[in-house]
This record gives structure tokens, C-alpha cells and sequence, in this order.
């Protein structure tokens, strides 16, 4: 009896403990802004910091505000949907985790529409809307003005936001003398995303363009992240009234006015007499990915690769009196872009003459940023029987870290599930896996533990990394590519890209029957993007893509133009 009663009481002064504080959000829609069901992410955006909205202030980095995710199917002005301690977040995985103060707090749905793909699958994606895959500004996004809270301690609240705002449509681009926008369906793509799609370019013209119908030209393919106009390239003075402002990231004042400059600079190359005559283009690809496709056919994007060479391209060429042949076609880009060169000059091998590519994304899987993707287990933490060392994914150019690979993973996790965050790591997958058996990209590691899935892996390695795929067919792309290959990085990119160019470069200078005959250089100390400028610091050589190569790919032409090849049309000075 003594023990039962004991037993009771015990029972007693737990069930009497208070519960742990909890903190919630419900979220509704104000039908002023829409009154028609819809699906997608729905974001809650908390901030300690007012300077700007809650939606700008999500990153990679120790700066990071606070965003927690959920899917809605239907959301509609008559629900409202429930945030707890149970919706994953980064980098505070729970809400019952917050500290106690003042927040501004904010909500916002990122917009899916419903895909019945060529492979038999529906799947449910945002759409790019002329922004280029941005969830904080795509049109049709809807959102809330911000408003502060305040997290009392250790006690439990409930918190209401409305969403009453929607991001406006975003104006197109006017052509210009010089610059020329074009939009072209592509047949391939829209077979397969069930839905018409389109690939759209920003095209300068050369000097003298009007006044020479007999010429033909080469053609320069940028490659890179969403343009939203051909950048660079202005044809006036820098303004005299701009406000000279501050760029955080090279640590330069009035960047502005320099990047003004160097456009000025550049128009002024572009049509001095010496300079030779080419197209160039600026490529708008986005998917309901992310801001471009990565310029390959994949399994969970389709065709791009394809839609890009043997549509978007002689289109162009058609329109702007290019040459249409491979050896007057060059490419070159950083970072994404930079990976876009080689691997179109890879997979396309006859169809370009060459390729410039700049800190690329990872070509060798080995050095997939700081993971070995064949050898690891694990994504986030480096194998160790008694500690945690995790593994880094961004640093400075002294080697100090401040972010890991599992920062940008959750972070990305809380955006999106099945790889639609539309940030760099979900659209690595949507380009490399296979197609999962729900129509989404099949997860190279599990999100939450960081377990690589070795046969996704492999995947990756027999259809994407580079520097396998050319090692495996060099006997037959070897003599296609000799002379087309320039890779350039800096020994200290931020996100150690650099290492997967040394294995690249082993490979390459290993080759014989025929040797590459091309160049890899790095730039001392230099971060990410450097391209190969070895007399001017990152910020400066950054803006001169359009005109850094052309000695080489005038020098390219020169010593590999078939006979009979047009070698002359386009070089007049007038």
C-alpha cells in the first residue's frame, strides 16, 4: 500500500508540472490579394533585425535570420495554417528553440503550379516569372508586411500573420542599337514539361551591323546565372549624379561607379576599329529549379543541353547573320557558368571551339566542393569514431570557415523539400540524379542525417563529373577537344572549387593521343570568381568576360578554321 501510494503522488506532482512554453504562428491569406486556391512552400520569416525585411535576410552564413517551411495544397482566404515546433527551420531547427526578445516576423508562399511531365509524372514546381528563381521576388508571390512580436520568457504565445501583399509582374527589357532580347518556344522542352517553354537570349551586335548584310560572325556564349538584361555594357559616361556606394564583398567603395566605368570601357573596346567583330550572347534558361538549367539534358529537367545547341543557337545564328558552323562558336562563364562551358563543350564537343571556364562548380566528384561523393558516407561531418569535425563549404582567403555543408543543406531543406529551395545544392541534384519514383531528383544525401546514397552517387559519376567522363572516353573526345579546354581558379575560391581543378588538372596534363594542348591557371590567394586575369585584382577582371578572351579565341580561329572557312567578312574595322 505504501508503494502504491507513493507511486500516486509521484504521478501527481508530474501531471501538476507546467508544460514547456510553445510558440506558434497561424498564417491566413487577405482574398484581397488572391482569392483562388493555391499550392506551394509557405515561409514564416523571423528577423532580429529591422534594416530590411525578414525574406532578404536568409543566407549561408552567421548573418542568417530565421525561416521555417511548410508545403500547402489549396491554401486559400478561408484557412489558416498552423507554424509550431514541429515545421523544420534553419538555422534554429525549432520554433520552441527561439530565444526570448523582439522579432519581425513576416510570411510568405512561394507559388507552385502542377507539371504533367513527358515521363509519366505530376510534379508541383514553382515556375520562373522573369526573376530568375528568386523566392523572396518572384511575381505571383504572396507575402506579408512585416510586424514585430516580442517572445516573452518562458512563456507560450500565439502569433498572427496575414498575407496582404502580392510581388508585381517585372517589366521586360526594350531592345536597344545594340542589344537585341528574343524569346524562341523550344519543341523539345515543352514536350517534355507538358507545357509551352521557352529559352530566351540577350544578344549584342557588333559594330557596323546594320551597314554589313554580306558579313557573318562568330558567335561568344556567356554562360552563367539568369540575366535579366545584357549587364556590362552601357554606352554613355558613368552618371555623375550616382551615389557612390559600398561593395561588403571586395571591401571596395563606390563599386557602383566602377562597374559603370568598366561598361563604358567595354562599349568603347567593342567598337574601336581593332576590335574584331562577334555576336555575343546572354542566355535565359531558369526551370522550376533554379535560374538556369545547368545547359545539359538531365532526367528531372529535360532536355536543355539539346534545346540550347540545336534550337536557341542557329535560331540566334538565323536572326543575327552568324557563321553556324562549331569552329566559330566559343564559351566561356564563372562559377555556374564556368561549369556550363566546359560541360557543353564536353558533351557537344563538335559543335564549339573552345571553352573558358572560370572557378567552375565541381568538376570532379571527388572534390565535390570539400566532400569526396565516392568515399564519404557522410556530407556533414568528416568520419571520426569519437568526434564531430564538420565539413566547411564556404571560407575567406585566410582559410576562415563560416558556414558548413550541413548549414547550407537545412537551410535549403527549410525552403523546399524534393530539391525546390532553387538554391545551389537542390538544382546539383535536379541536374545530376536520376529521376526519383515521384518524379523529383533522387536525394544524393539524406537532408537531415547527411548519408550519401552511393548509387545516386555513381549516377553522378557516369553521366556528370567531368573529369571521369573525360578520362573514360578520352580515346574518342580527346582528338575532338584538343586545344578547346581553359579552366581558371583561384587556390583560395570560397568554396574550395579549386581542388576539383587540380584533379582536373592531373588528368589533363596526363593526356596523350593527343595531349588537351589547353590551359589551366590559378590565381594566387584569389577567391571566388577568380578568371584567369593574373595583373588585376577579382573585382575589376569580373567585369571583362566579354572581352578577356577574345586574343585567344581570335588566336583559336586562326589555327584551327577549316579551309575555305569565312575568315574575313567579319573583320572589318568600319
Amino acid at each position: 500500500m505504501k508503494i502504491y501510494i507513493t507511486l500516486m503522488v509521484i504521478l501527481c506532482c508530474f501531471g501538476c508540472e507546467p508544460s514547456d512554453p510553445q510558440i506558434t504562428f497561424n498564417v491566413s491569406l487577405n482574398s484581397d490579394v488572391s482569392n483562388e486556391p493555391r499550392d506551394g512552400r509557405l515561409l514564416l520569416l523571423l528577423s532580429t533585425d529591422d534594416s530590411k525585411e525578414p525574406r532578404f535576410q536568409i543566407n549561408d552564413g552567421p548573418s542568417s535570420q530565421l525561416v521555417y517551411g511548410q508545403n500547402v495544397e489549396g491554401m486559400d482566404p478561408d484557412q489558416t495554417i498552423l507554424f509550431d515546433g514541429e515545421h523544420f527551420g534553419y538555422p534554429i531547427q525549432s520554433l520552441d528553440d527561439l530565444k526570448s526578445g523582439d522579432y519581425w516576423a513576416q510570411a510568405l508562399l512561394h507559388t507552385y503550379e502542377t507539371f504533367n511531365l513527358s515521363t509519366g509524372h505530376t510534379v508541383k514546381l514553382p515556375m520562373d516569372n522573369g526573376e530568375g528563381q528568386q523566392w523572396n521576388r518572384s511575381p505571383g508571390n504572396l507575402y506579408s508586411t512585416p510586424i514585430k512580436i516580442t517572445i516573452a520568457e518562458g512563456q507560450s504565445a500565439n502569433f498572427s500573420i496575414v498575407m496582404d501583399q502580392i510581388i508585381p509582374p517585372i517589366e521586360e527589357p526594350k531592345d536597344t542599337d545594340w542589344i537585341k532580347h528574343i524569346k524562341v518556344k523550344s519543341d523539345l522542352l515543352s514536350d517534355f514539361w507538358g507545357r509551352d517553354t521557352y529559352l530566351g537570349a540577350h544578344v549584342l551586335l557588333p559594330k557596323g551591323f546594320e551597314n554589313h548584310p554580306e558579313a557573318n560572325y562568330p558567335l561568344m556564349v556567356f554562360h552563367g546565372h539568369y540575366p535579366s538584361d545584357f549587364g556590362g555594357f552601357r554606352t554613355t559616361p558613368p552618371d555623375p549624379n550616382l551615389k557612390p556606394d559600398y561593395s561588403a564583398r571586395f571591401d571596395i567603395p563606390g563599386y557602383n561607379i566602377i562597374q559603370q566605368q568598366e561598361a563604358y570601357n567595354q562599349y568603347l573596346q567593342w567598337i574601336s576599329d581593332d576590335f574584331p567583330r562577334f555576336i555575343i550572347i546572354k542566355i535565359q534558361h531558369p526551370t522550376p529549379y533554379y535560374d538556369d538549367s545547368y545547359a545539359v539534358n538531365s532526367a528531372s529537367q529535360g532536355p536543355y543541353g539539346d534545346a540550347i545547341t540545336y534550337e536557341l543557337i542557329p535560331y540566334i545564328e538565323k536572326q543575327f547573320q552568324g557563321i553556324g558552323e562549331g569552329w566559330a562558336r566559343f564559351l566561356y562563364g564563372g562559377s555556374t557558368g564556368g561549369w556550363e562551358a566546359l560541360a557543353a563543350q564536353v558533351m557537344y564537343p563538335d559543335e564549339y571551339n573552345g571553352c573558358f571556364a572560370a572557378c567552375p562548380d565541381p568538376i570532379d566528384f571527388r572534390a565535390y566542393c570539400s566532400i569526396n561523393l565516392y568515399e564519404y558516407d557522410n556530407a556533414y561531418y568528416y568520419a571520426s569514431e569519437h568526434k564531430e569535425l564538420p565539413i566547411p563549404a564556404h571560407r575567406d582567403y585566410l582559410g576562415m570557415v563560416n558556414s558548413s555543408v550541413k548549414d547550407f543543406s537545412y537551410k535549403e531543406l527549410a525552403l523546399g523539400d524534393k530539391s525546390r529551395s532553387g538554391q545551389q545544392l537542390d538544382i546539383w541534384e535536379a541536374t545530376y540524379s536520376p529521376q526519383g519514383d515521384d518524379g523529383y531528383p533522387a536525394r544524393v544525401w539524406d537532408r537531415l542525417t547527411g548519408k550519401i546514397n552511393k548509387e545516386v552517387a555513381e549516377y553522378w559519376r557516369e553521366n556528370y563529373d567531368l573529369r571521369y567522363i573525360l578520362e573514360r572516353d578520352w580515346d574518342k573526345l580527346g582528338p575532338k577537344l584538343q586545344g578547346k579546354i581553359n579552366i581558371y581558379c583561384g587556390d583560395m575560391d570560397n568554396y574550395y572549387l579549386n581542388n576539383a581543378v587540380y584533379l582536373m588538372e592531373e588528368f589533363l596534363e596526363s593526356t596523350s593521343n593527343p595531349y588537351y594542348e589547353g590551359e589551366v591557371d590559378y590565381g594566387d590567394r584569389a577567391e571566388h570568381c577568380w578568371n584567369g586575369d593574373q595583373d588585376n585584382p577579382n573585382h575589376i577582371s569580373r567585369l571583362r568576360y566579354n572581352t578577356m578572351y577574345v586574343d585567344k579565341i581570335i588566336k583559336r580561329i586562326q589555327e584551327s578554321a577549316p579551309k575555305g572557312a569565312d575568315l574575313t567578312s567579319w573583320r572589318y574595322k568600319e
